[in-house]
């Protein structure tokens, strides 16, 4: 088994190294999944060859961007997504495991969102759920989850110069109300 992305994912926690289930590890190694920066694991499994210029884009983007993108994310249990936003749409895909809560900060009036992604409809979990362009979001495996297998695919394509982790400090002092979701994801 290649050790290097479990090995970067442990020396990039500030806090003590998980260790990995078995299912995880088998997980990361047939997926070739990397540590993402915002927690957990990817990797980019579709990228539109088409580009959408510069010259016809809304002015949030810097730069040409492929019209889609898409990739694997797995969350292990104990493990987050780190509060972010991007300039694009992203929708989200349950495929395995158990599920996750995605938080949303709304930046136009700092409502707090949480949507369960799974496979339990009787639980009130949905499939997909979309996270529109420039809210901050994040999520986390629900109790009882092990690990959550999802697939994220933004329109336009996605691109890291358009990522942002969020500041603590700066979105505890502009959204206060989202305090418990802040606290958790950062």
């Amino acid at each position: 088994m290649h050790d290097a992305p479990l090995l970067l994912f442990k020396t990039q926690r500030k806090t003590k190294a998980m260790e990995l289930t078995a299912e995880v590890r088998e997980l990361v190694e047939f997926y070739k999944l990397e540590p993402h920066p915002e927690g957990g694991f990817y990797r980019r499994t579709y990228c539109a060859e088409g580009l959408i210029q510069q010259s016809t884009q809304q002015m949030r983007f810097k730069g040409e961007r492929h019209y889609s993108t898409a990739i694997y994310y797995l969350l292990p249990a104990g493990n987050r997504s780190k509060l972010h936003r991007i300039a694009s749409d992203e929708v989200w895909h349950f495929y395995l495991g158990g599920p996750i809560t995605i938080a949303e900060i709304s930046p136009k009036d700092g409502k707090v969102k949480l949507t369960s992604l799974g496979n339990d409809f009787r639980k009130g979990q949905v499939f997909q759920h979309v996270v529109p362009a420039g809210s901050w979001f994040g999520s986390y495996p629900q109790e009882g989850t092990a690990f959550a297998l999802v697939g994220c695919t933004v329109s336009p394509g996605f691109d890291f110069a358009d990522f942002e982790i969020g500041d603590k400090d700066k979105l505890l002092k502009e959204f206060p109300n989202a305090k418990e979701v802040i606290d958790r994801l950062l």
